[in-house]
């Protein structure tokens, strides 16, 4: 679900299937093709979920899933509260942001609502926190793709929201509901959360997303509305945990561990789209299984297989990153090509208190197959 805490661009000249990211000096006499690095962080880039990268005249901006905690004391509870002592996270701000001028040291810089838009808590008032956003430049405008959704539910859905900057000192910068993309109901087999956008060869707009039930699939959008095309109305499957269909009974609550698949990303690299997608269970601490699967295709709506030919629809997947003894659960990828050079960008928990963090790795190519680092690997 890139659940909760539950959460990717181009340059003004990028688009979203690479990240715009620049290079990093700290690579300057090193190879990335050779073996792959994780970058350093510093400053405000723990309690990261799910980011996603752009880059807009000089600066890094990195959005992430969730509702924008305010720092200092809270304040008392109002009368009649019952106790309360702090906003709800519906009425808080949603989608922080972080920027960076050299993709090492991280500040905040805002949010992009003030609050959940009415119009998402009147359709899903369970929804506590927008999750999973999504950027991408095409067209002249930023595309921001989210989800709104209650914790293991697949009453769900996804949005749009653009802006011709990211900027906030621009006098443009001003982000514009587009409303609702797409929808699932409880009656349906898919989840309507992770939204990932991505312009095929031919300038064709495509949206993956899924979560549990019945893996991730893609919708063909209309790339002048950003919304849902109305000449291919087909659901095309991705990936699954499952051969064809459930394999054992669903929960009342959640569906079965075994179904996790979630946060699709695809990115395109020597012919093919490959699609990284995170396995097992994210948002739980030091509890969290998260690791992070490729496959990849010739075409975008695949069949995506695996390094050993296994199909990514019948729980096909080759591991690119694990936990290790430092950070745990490493997944809500993704990725961002940049002046020759591939990265991978992911949260992960800390080992020793389980609160999310954000990762930025290198990607390197070895036999068509990317290969990332996780801090701490090897120790």
């Amino acid at each position: 679900m890139r659940t909760r805490y539950h959460h990717r661009t181009r340059e003004a000249v990028v688009f979203t299937l690479s990240f715009a990211f620049g290079a990093s000096a700290a690579f300057a006499q090193s190879n990335p093709a050779d073996a792959p690095q994780a970058l350093m962080l510093s400053g405000e880039y723990h309690g990261t979920h799910d980011p996603s990268i752009a880059f807009d005249h000089g600066t890094y901006y990195v959005f992430a899933t969730g509702a924008v905690h305010p720092d200092g004391p809270v304040p008392p509870p109002a009368p009649g509260e019952g106790g309360i002592t702090r906003p709800p996270t519906a009425q808080l701000p949603q989608f922080q942001i972080r920027c960076s001028t050299d993709l090492h040291a991280w500040k905040r810089c805002g949010a992009v609502f003030p609050e959940i838009p009415d119009w998402i808590q009147k359709l899903s008032p369970k929804t506590s926190e927008l999750w999973a956003p999504d950027i991408s430049y095409f067209d002249g405008r930023y595309h921001l793709y989210y989800a709104f959704s209650a914790f293991g539910k697949n009453t769900s859905g996804i949005a749009l929201a653009t802006n011709e900057t990211l900027d906030p000192s621009n006098p443009k910068y001003k982000w514009v509901d587009r409303g609702l993309v797409l929808q699932s109901l409880a009656t349906d087999d898919f989840n309507a959360i992770d939204p990932n956008l991505i312009l095929d060869t031919n300038g064709e707009a495509w949206l993956a997303f899924g979560s549990f039930w019945k893996g991730i699939m893609m919708r063909h959008l209309d790339r002048a509305t950003g919304l849902l095309s109305k000449t291919d109305t087909k659901v095309y499957p991705l990936a699954s945990r499952y051969p064809g269909s459930l394999m054992q009974p669903r929960s009342p609550n959640l569906p079965p561990d075994a179904e996790a698949v979630e946060a699709p990303f695809v990115f395109q690299h020597g012919g093919f789209y490959y699609l990284f997608v995170s396995f097992d269970l994210c948002c739980r601490g030091t509890k969290s299984t998260y690791h992070t699967m490729v496959g990849r295709s010739k075409s975008v709506t695949g069949p995506y297989v695996d390094r050993d030919g296994r199909p990514m629809l019948e729980g096909g997947g080759s591991l690119l990153l694990s936990a290790n003894g430092k950070w745990l659960g490493p997944g809500g990828e993704s990725l961002l090509r940049h002046d020759g050079t591939d990265y991978i960008v992911f949260h992960a928990y800390s080992a020793v208190d389980g609160h999310p963090a954000l990762h930025i790795s290198t990607v390197a190519w070895k036999d068509g197959w990317p290969q990332a680092a996780l801090e701490g690997d090897g120790q």
